[in-house]
């Protein structure tokens, strides 16, 4: 069984490398394959094909679910069901919607948001919206978080916002079967009963599923302990909850003496429904949707009084796992949650003897955390180094205490709410206590290791080389596991030699951030865009890219101007990197970090690479903020790079007057993001750039780059990409000559517009 279910693992993994799905010829193939499989007994090879011709059926009908292209920025009139519950900021509230009705063919699922919100959105609300929708599209960057898979995984076909036409609330949702209605009722009764705590994010997470009240502050203190895993519901906190309904409803229904149900088979039936019931408060999200699987089948086992061991009981899982969701590979949760379940079962099933001479617990997370390293740094770039110290004192705290406290405390809100918050208040303050703890631990200087992003077969091997480990004693040759470990402490870097250097321009959506690489250095000009108190670009695509990297510091950071699309994602890379200097034409906004003023004419020289700023001048300054843009050229003997920030026509002319000579750039970042107020005929005509990379979103509302700029580079015959639609663009100025990457042309797969 379990040799089987890898076959068909990997036949469906196969099919998420695919940048284009196989035509119809090719599956037709694939399924005479497995007839002829099938008939000569190759099961394996057969499970291999039908997980492959599985995947790809699987994504064709989920590939139907997105809206067509011609339906893009059309105002629609559409009806449906609010299905989650409507994450809300100052600026909009967001939520996915089940559409019922609708004049055109729509997708099932789209997630809406409601700028300036004028109405109160509440999960299980049935509404009437007009709105504009656009194919599933997020930003694409290295080591960033790929928004268009999670959309994908989630089967939300469409992305869009409601117009400003007034809505209209057909339904309240009252109905008691609507899982969203209980789980946004529970939500609001919680809100009422901790308004004032600190803690009614975290509640809410281990209660119903939902975090997006838990706040950044919160967030980096789970992820540098590596406790993220205990916040919300996911697998272990399904199968605890299980299992202590299990071991109680056996105790209980042995006393009745009741003989028409065994004590197990009642626990397993009882336990079951409790899961189911946990489950259903997560809003059946995908990760407990696979721990529900994996506790259906061992009680159910139980039931029917099979015995299964346990490496047939994760398979048996993972197989129907796949079987329900094939895209499911697409999370890291589902890789990691199985990881996690195959070492326990690895290092505790069979053997004889001790487990450990140290604490049972103690070596438990020491080889989870080891176990998972791999996978960690594969996905994440960063593990956490304190992560067994951590979820020793924070598993039993959150699992053992908090999670059942809270459930009771849920049941108790609609019976007796006195008493509810009674108990919430008591489960508050052991959740003080442990963040206490849990804060001063990620403050330790060791507490998280960033490395470069390992090649997936230096995962293979560190992963083999760590089973070898773990092995019992007296296997041959457990001293090899460190050599199998080797590729992924010591994996190849994209090497920079002297006098070469890299541009990577990434895409933060309506905003400029570029990193600059040389040989030894590393320069960041500008750092995007900041749209809440949680969330800005430099958390979220910066700090995963310069980990990716591999670096622990920022040689200088220099930002443009104090635009919030170019200096928002300055203060998380501040808070969370070392930064030698930092240059700008807005030091008032950095006041605490001694910032040096952008001034034409400054230079100095990395690994034989030149950096001159040209703008703004010393003598003439604008009134206009964007025309103060700091300029830089960075040079190499291959060729130059020019960085423009927001200048306009203005400051173009300035440019051309007083730095004619300098402005020759094979590469040039548009200015401006490419609006119709910049990169003037003679602007272009100087500079007499190769390629233009123009930092714009994909559909935004300004409509950059202006059709009559896009018009100016093709009459000149200049090339150019735009991140919003090509992804980060890498760019490598280095002997024998310049190569260019896009990361969405090279590297997109086939859910993913190209």
């Amino acid at each position: 069984m379990p040799l089987l279910t890898l076959s068909f693992l990997v036949g469906i993994v196969l099919v998420q490398q695919f940048s284009q799905l196989p035509n119809f010829y090719g599956l037709a193939i694939c399924a005479v394959l497995i007839i002829g499989c099938a008939w000569k007994r190759y099961w394996h090879i057969c499970l291999f094909l039908v997980g492959f011709l599985w995947a790809n059926l699987f994504a064709l009908d989920r590939l139907s679910e997105q809206l067509p292209k011609n339906l893009e920025d059309k105002e629609l009139n559409i009806s449906g069901y609010v299905i989650s519950l409507p994450q809300a900021d100052s600026r909009r509230v967001t939520f996915d919607l089940q559409i019922t009705e609708a004049a055109e063919k729509l997708p099932n699922k789209v997630r809406l948001s409601w700028y300036n919100a004028t109405q109160t959105v509440k999960a299980g609300q049935h509404w009437q919206f007009t709105v504009k929708l656009k194919r599933p599209h997020g930003m694409f960057n290295p080591a960033g978080f790929d928004y268009e898979t999670w959309l994908f995984s989630q089967n939300i076909g469409a992305t869009g916002y409601i117009r400003k036409s007034e809505p209209q609330l057909l339904a309240t949702g009252s109905a008691l079967y609507f899982i969203p209605t209980w789980r946004q009722a529970i939500s609001d009764k919680l809100t009422r009963l901790m308004s004032d705590s600190a803690n009614l994010g975290l509640i809410k997470a281990l209660g119903i599923g939902d975090g997006s009240e838990i706040n950044d502050a919160q967030w980096q203190v789970f992820r540098k302990t590596g406790t993220i895993h205990l916040i919300v519901i996911s697998g272990s906190h399904i199968s605890l909850v299980a299992g202590m309904a299990f071991f109680l409803a056996r105790k209980f229904w042995a006393k009745t003496t009741v003989l028409a149900l065994s004590p197990p088979t009642f626990a397993a039936i009882f336990s079951l429904l409790v899961a189911l019931f946990y489950s259903a408060l997560a809003g059946f999200s995908v990760p407990t949707q696979r721990a529900m699987i994996m506790v259906a089948v061992v009680m159910l086992g139980i039931i029917f009084q099979r015995h299964i061991k346990p490496i047939n009981s994760l398979a048996l899982a993972l197989f129907l796992i796949l079987l329900f969701d094939p895209v499911a590979v697409l999370a890291p949760g589902f890789w990691l949650s199985f990881a996690a379940v195959i070492v326990i079962v690895y290092c505790s099933a069979n053997r004889l003897g001790k487990i450990s001479n140290l604490f049972p617990i103690v070596h438990l997370h020491f080889v989870v955390t080891l176990g998972l390293s791999p996978l960690l740094l594969f996905f994440f770039q960063q593990m956490s180094i304190i992560s067994p110290l951590a979820n020793f004192i924070a598993v039993p705290a959150v699992e053992f205490l908090a999670v059942p406290q809270i459930l009771i405390a849920l049941l108790l809100i609609f019976i007796q709410p006195t008493l509810a918050a009674k108990l919430l208040f008591f489960i508050g303050k052991q959740l003080d206590w442990l963040y206490w703890l849990l804060n001063k631990l990620a403050a330790l200087p060791f507490a998280t290791l960033n490395h470069p992003q390992p090649s997936w077969w230096s995962v293979l091997l560190a992963t083999l080389g760590i089973f070898l480990l773990f092995a019992p004693k007296g296997i041959p040759a457990r001293g090899l596991s460190v050599v199998l470990c080797l590729p992924l402490i010591f994996n190849k870097t994209d090497k920079i030699n002297t006098g070469e250097f890299t541009l990577t321009l990434l895409d933060v959506g309506q905003g400029l951030s570029a990193v600059i690489q040389t040989s030894q250095h590393i320069l960041v000009f500008d750092t995007g865009a900041k749209f809440s108190a949680d969330f800005d670009m430099g958390k979220a695509v910066l700090l995963p890219f310069l980990r990716s990297l591999g670096t622990t510091h920022i040689d200088r950071l220099m930002i443009s101007h104090g635009d919030n699309d170019h200096i928002g994602g300055a203060q998380s890379l501040l808070d969370e990197m070392k930064v030698n200097s930092i240059y700008t034409s807005a030091p008032q906004k950095f006041p605490q970090n001694a910032p040096i003023k952008c001034i034409a004419g400054q230079y100095w020289q990395w690994n034989q690479v030149e950096f001159t700023v040209l703008s703004p001048s010393a003598k003439n300054n604008f009134l206009s903020e964007n025309n103060n843009s700091c300029v830089l050229k960075v040079t190499a003997l291959q060729g130059s790079v020019l960085l423009t920030g927001d200048i306009e026509s203005e400051a173009e002319q300035q440019l051309v007057t007083n730095s004619p000579a300098l402005l020759n750039s094979k590469i040039l970042i548009a200015p401006h993001h490419g609006s119709k107020t910049s990169s003037t005929s003679a602007f272009l005509t100087a500079v007499n750039p190769e390629f233009i990379l123009i930092p714009a979103a994909y559909k935004n509302r300004y409509h950059f780059p202006h059709p009559s700029v896009i018009n100016r580079y093709q009459n000149k015959q200049i090339k150019w990409l735009m991140t919003g639609t090509s992804g980060a663009i890498k760019v490598k100025i280095a002997y024998p000559n310049i190569t260019s990457f896009s990361y969405r042309t090279e590297e997109a797969k086939y859910w993913q517009d190209k």
